[in-house]
């Protein structure tokens, strides 16, 4: 049984996931499940409670995702040089540690114990601001050492006197020049000279153009500079993996620091994460008892919008540990107990609930039987389903257990159901276990009001509107209101006549008020089934040939006996020499009757069977006759 599924609570836990930051809580949250350690279920309801206040005071936290700094910092641990990308992602983490501080410090004016979770964060400003003033927009800054920066100046200033150079050349040789501006080709700066000038500027030939009319030629006065830039990246390129192995160092050593803090950062956004959802639910902190006693004030279903109902009262314990709650089929009964359990297993897994009041005992294990349950592939009916689930319930229950039912005993024939239904809840009320269901019986309702600790219960219905207002009222027993619904929804007066007459005896539908003037209901335009036009046998036909009739064949015009009379295809079977053959009635026609041909109850296997078959059928008829068959030409 899938219990979260069931009563929704996997819906809750999405709600849960999305308030949540960093993967690990998220994970977390996934995992959860009801605590069984009464100290340790209010150390989390504690905290649940701590984080919605600081947020309340102070907003919403700071938190950053941090999953991928473990990885970094695993990479800085085996010596790998880390990339210009990774040492920022270090930085944004380091600045989010700080911001998070500031913000637990501003939380220690109110005393919040969450607050303290400061003091275990380290902000290791000397990396930050190491990383920050050395790495800018993904890569090593020209400012991060005195040898880059005067490396760096040195190649703008060659690159420049480059560009000087091919551009002198280029002025000072129009004649030969195929465009007026220089390019950069393979990495070096080029001229684009015409093929027939080649041997007028001196220099090597880089690349051509498509048509190869055009030479991308380096001036042999550029050459020089561009060897002299080649040597200056080489400085460049270890200058840079100089300064980011410092750096990579520097996070290997504060590797311990930092995955402390990330274990931290992880663990507060778990907290503050149910902090968030209790905001945004409007949740409060329930109470938790271990005496069996739950009591719930202006409770509601956590994902239905508040104006859509009554909040609920419910209250179950002392001398009560079960409700069975009868009422209208639209009444909210489902809702009503989905509400009891979810708003007792949030508190138990340390949320607040929806409620404004609550007092909820902790419950060993949580158990339903909700929906039809019906399996095609496990061949399961729906009462089978049903069954199924309860024997499952009986046989993991015990009296710290709280169990929900619906539709108790349904499925089957309403006499046996309503017995199964009463020995579920004697099993139920025998296990000492708080237990919810919902009937539609009234032998129930009976033996709930006959039996100890058993109390019935009713949801209240709106009879004009037609909807549920979701309020039970505890100690009264409802009804189905099945004739009022189909009677507002327009089912006619002589079909509701017919329904009270079947359900209460003859003459009791004369004590109901029906609602609107008698109807009749409209009989809409449908679709019809087309059929095939069955065709007639012709008697005539299948009477026109008998066997033994001497026929006249078409086209060939041969002579033949009639075996077999025409059938429903129009076609009959006819003897020819050494054969016999099918052939169409329209083929056919009559040459001489057989009456004529033939005395009365003339043996016509003579004609028609060989001599063999003629033999064998006459011993046949004498004895026994083992492993022979009849052969039909």
């Amino acid at each position: 049984m899938n219990i979260e599924k069931q009563i929704e609570f996997d819906k809750i836990k999405e709600m849960w996931r999305e308030r949540a930051v960093t993967e690990w809580a998220r994970k977390q949250i996934t995992e959860t499940s009801v605590c069984l350690s009464e100290r340790e279920l209010r150390k989390q309801l504690k905290d649940t409670a701590d984080s919605r206040c600081l947020m309340e005071k102070l907003g919403t936290p700071p938190l950053q995702n941090v999953a991928e700094i473990r990885d970094i910092l695993t990479v800085a641990g085996k010596g790998d040089c880390l990339t210009p990308y990774q040492l920022e992602r270090v930085e944004k983490v380091l600045a989010a540690v700080r911001r998070l501080k500031d913000y637990l410090n501003r939380g220690k004016q109110y005393e919040n114990p969450l607050a303290y979770y400061e003091e275990d964060l380290q902000e290791l400003r000397e990396l930050r601001e190491e990383i920050g003033r050395q790495i800018r927009g993904g890569e090593v800054d020209d400012r991060a050492s005195k040898e880059l920066m005067q490396i760096r100046e040195q190649m703008a200033r060659c690159e420049e006197q480059m560009k000087k150079k091919a551009e002198q050349i280029l002025r000072s040789n129009k004649e030969c020049m195929a465009d007026h501006y220089c390019t950069l080709r393979n990495g070096r700066i080029c001229v684009p000279v015409k093929k027939e000038y080649k041997l007028r500027i001196p220099g090597s030939v880089i690349d051509k153009s498509a048509t190869g009319n055009t030479l991308f030629l380096e001036p042999a006065g550029v050459a020089k500079y561009y060897e002299e830039m080649q040597l200056l990246q080489i400085s460049e390129e270890n200058e840079v993996y100089r300064i980011l192995y410092t750096l990579t160092a520097m996070v290997a050593d504060a590797a311990d620091a930092m995955n402390q803090n990330i274990v931290r950062i992880e663990k507060l956004d778990f907290i503050l994460s149910k902090g968030k959802l209790s905001m945004d639910m409007d949740g409060v902190a329930p109470v938790v008892n271990t005496e069996r006693r739950i009591m719930l004030k202006d409770a509601r279903h956590p994902l239905m919008k508040s104006e859509n109902h009554v909040p609920l009262q419910f209250a179950v314990g002392e001398d009560v540990r079960g409700i069975v709650i009868t009422g209208p089929n639209t009444g909210g009964k489902t809702v009503a107990i989905k509400t009891v359990m979810l708003n007792c297993m949030m508190a138990q897994c340390g949320l607040h609930v929806a409620c404004k009041e609550a007092d909820i005992c902790m419950n060993s294990s949580y158990l339903c039987d909700i929906g039809d349950g019906q399996n095609i592939a496990e061949n399961l009916s729906t009462f089978s389903a049903h069954i199924k689930n309860v024997l499952e319930i009986l046989g993991e229950m015990n009296q710290d257990s709280l169990v929900i039912m619906d539709e108790l005993g349904s499925g089957t024939d309403p006499a046996e159901g309503m017995g199964i239904a009463i020995a579920i809840l004697e099993e139920l009320r025998k296990s000492g276990a708080l237990f919810l269901v919902t009937t539609h019986y009234p032998e129930v309702k009976e033996y709930a009001n006959r039996t100890s600790k058993i109390l019935n219960a009713r949801m209240t219905f709106d009879r004009e509107t037609l909807r549920p207002t979701y309020q039970m009222v505890i100690g009264e027993a409802g009804e189905s209101c099945a004739f009022h619904i189909a009677d507002r929804l327009g089912m006619p007066n002589e079909m509701l006549r017919v329904a009270i007459r079947a359900a209460y005896g003859e003459g009791a539908e004369k004590s109901y008020r029906f609602q609107k003037e008698d109807t009749r209901i409209e009989k809409k335009k449908t679709s019809s089934i087309s059929r095939m036009r069955k065709e007639k046998r012709n008697r005539e036909m299948e009477q026109k040939y008998q066997r033994g009739d001497s026929v006249m064949l078409y086209p060939d015009r041969k002579i033949g006996i009639v075996c077999e009379p025409v059938n429903e295809k129009g076609v009959l079977r006819v003897q020819l020499p050494g054969k016999k053959i099918w052939i169409n009635h329209k083929r056919v026609k009559l040459h001489v009757a057989a009456e004529k041909l033939y005395p009365e109850d003339y043996d016509f296997s003579i004609i028609f069977d060989t001599v063999e078959n003629r033999k064998l059928r006459h011993d046949m008829e004498r004895k026994y006759t083992e492993g022979m068959l009849l052969r039909e030409e």
